[in-house]
Parts: C-alpha cells; sequence; structure tokens
C-alpha cells in the first residue's frame, strides 16, 4: 500500500509537470523542449525567451494555481456538504465573487489586492446567503444541507443580474472586456497575479488542509460530528469561508471557471482517496493539470482565435454533472 500511494503521487506530479511542459511549448510560436529551456535559462532567441517568461509561462502557473484553489474547494464543500454535486459555481460562490470583482472594477479598481478582496467580500456574502436561503427550508434554523445546492442556483442568478445592473452604464469596450473576464480566461496573466493567487492559494489551501480531520467528521453527519465533540456549525462555516476564498481568489484572477470543483474530487475519489487531507491535495493536482490543460485547448483548438476557458471547462464538466444528478436521484 505505502509503495502504491507513492506511485499515486510521483504519477500526479508528473502528469502536471508533462501537460505544463506542452502548454509553454505549444502556441501560435511553436517552441521544442530545447528552446524552452534555452528560454528559462535566458539564452537562445530573444524572442522565444520573451514568449515563455512573460507569456506562457505565468499564464500556465495561473491556470495550475486556479485550478488547485477550484480541485481543493471542490473537494471540501462536497466532504462538508455530503453533497456530490457541491462545487464553488454551482453554490453560487463564484458568482458571488464575481460581482463582487465587477464591482471594484465599475469603480476603477485595478489593483490585485483591492480586486482579490472585493471578490472575497462577494464570495463570502454568496456562502452566507446561500445558507440563509437552505435555512429557510430547514428545521428549528438549521440549514438544510439538501436544500443548499438549489439555494446556490438561485445565488448564481441573482448574481449575474447584479453584474448586468453593475454593467449596464459602463463603456462598451468595458463591457466587452468584463464579458469575456466572466467566461473565464488566463491570457492575461502577469507575474504579479501569479504572485497574489500563490498566496491566496497557499493559506487557504493550507488551513483546508490543516483542518482537514474536521471535514473528515462532517462528511459522516452533524449528530456524528456532536458525538465526536466538534462543533459541526463552526466548523462548517469555516470550511465554507475557506472555500470562499479560494474560489474568490480564483476569480479574481481568471474570471469565472466552472465545474472544476465538481469533476476533481470525484476522480480523486474513484483513485481511492477517501481521507479529506490527501484528498485535497490530490485534487489540487489534479485541478491544475485539468485547467493547464483545457487553457491549452483554448487557445489551440481554433487557433488563432481563442475560445473562453470556462467554455471549455464547461463543455467537459456539464456532461459529468447531468451523470451524477442521474446517480444520485
Amino acid at each position: 500500500m505505502r509503495r502504491f500511494r507513492r506511485s499515486y503521487w510521483v504519477a500526479l506530479i508528473a502528469v502536471l509537470l508533462a501537460v505544463a511542459a506542452v502548454a509553454v511549448a505549444r502556441g501560435a510560436v511553436p517552441l521544442s523542449l530545447a528552446e524552452v529551456l534555452d528560454a528559462l535559462e535566458g539564452r537562445g532567441d530573444p524572442t522565444a525567451v520573451a514568449i515563455v517568461r512573460d507569456l506562457r509561462l505565468p499564464r500556465v502557473l495561473l491556470g495550475a494555481l486556479v485550478g488547485a484553489g477550484l480541485g481543493a474547494s471542490g473537494a471540501v464543500l462536497q466532504g462538508a456538504l455530503r453533497n456530490a454535486l457541491a462545487e464553488p459555481y454551482l453554490l453560487g460562490v463564484s458568482g458571488g465573487a464575481a460581482v463582487g470583482a465587477v464591482i471594484a472594477f465599475s469603480l476603477g479598481a485595478t489593483n490585485d489586492v483591492a480586486v482579490t478582496l472585493a471578490a472575497f467580500v462577494g464570495g463570502v456574502a454568496a456562502v452566507f446567503l446561500a445558507l440563509a436561503v437552505s435555512r429557510a427550508g430547514g428545521r428549528g434554523g438549521r440549514a438544510d444541507l439538501r436544500t443548499l445546492l438549489i439555494a446556490g442556483v438561485i445565488v448564481g442568478a441573482f448574481a449575474n443580474a447584479a453584474i448586468m445592473v453593475a454593467l449596464a452604464g459602463a463603456e462598451p469596450n468595458t463591457v466587452r472586456g468584463a464579458l469575456w473576464w466572466m467566461m473565464g480566461s488566463a491570457a492575461d496573466a502577469t507575474w504579479q497575479s501569479v504572485g497574489w493567487l500563490f498566496a491566496s492559494v497557499l493559506v487557504a489551501g493550507g488551513a483546508l488542509v490543516y483542518w482537514a480531520r474536521e471535514i473528515d467528521i462532517l462528511s459522516l453527519g452533524e449528530e456524528t460530528a456532536a458525538s465526536l465533540g466538534v462543533d459541526a456549525e463552526r466548523a462548517g462555516k469555516r470550511a465554507f469561508i475557506l472555500a470562499a476564498l479560494l474560489a474568490a481568489a480564483t476569480v479574481s484572477a481568471a474570471g469565472l471557471i466552472g465545474f472544476v470543483g465538481l469533476v476533481v474530487p470525484h476522480i480523486a475519489r474513484g483513485m481511492g482517496l477517501r481521507a479529506h487531507r490527501p484528498m485535497v491535495l490530490a485534487a489540487g493536482l489534479i485541478g491544475a493539470t485539468l485547467v493547464v490543460a483545457a487553457d491549452l485547448a483554448a487557445r489551440t483548438v481554433a487557433a488563432p482565435t481563442e475560445l473562453p476557458l470556462g467554455a471549455i471547462t464547461a463543455l467537459l464538466g456539464v456532461p459529468f454533472f447531468l451523470i451524477q444528478l442521474r446517480r444520485v436521484q
């Protein structure tokens, strides 16, 4: 078993590195692996150096961090809610984060810190709004986990309406840019945005790994958690807030990218993972690989036209969602 686990992690890391290498090499200007290595060291053709260092490498790293954040967030939400269909996009977290970010953009904010903070506030607000809606269908003022997914869909629809209102008086170029951003894209990746997203994923993801044992207990049910001395409500809120931070950070960096948090935890569980500490880590690696591969497809499938990254992940995620929805019924 120990040997299997070691080979399992090695395989996940190896696949991620391989996909990332292909993503750096492929594009409008294809590069060989030797040219990529030379460019990373600052040698060779100056154009190749600029393409690798300033364009493709930050884009690949941003995509990997977005996937890691969404994968880990989805794994935590599915465990804490005991709902195989839970994920940031479907629970309205991403939509709420998008509202905060769009409002910040419409007010003229261009600083990554301000946009990330606004997105985080929107994501957390969406979490508590979804919880409030689900409490309305629960008993004794407690959130009904069975209706939380529906509540998230309602919050997401409200978020979309709020975004349209916020953009109603904006300039046409601003509206087009915002709509493209809402469909998800890593095209505007910079080393600064990579740095801020890395810090967010490291802090929030590390906290989720640290409290993963509580999520294991939450997945057994509230009564079992109480019998084991865990405050289910407080632990659940902590998990929701940390998941919201991860989702908000990804939204502020690359826009709305849905269904990654839905698909990735199922892949991790299909590989035999059940405890949430290794599952969060594995979901991060799988999510990073998935988004980097999707971004590569987005900029190469219909080249020179670039497809929205969120559209690629939705094409993969929607059929998967329908299959899972049929299974849980």
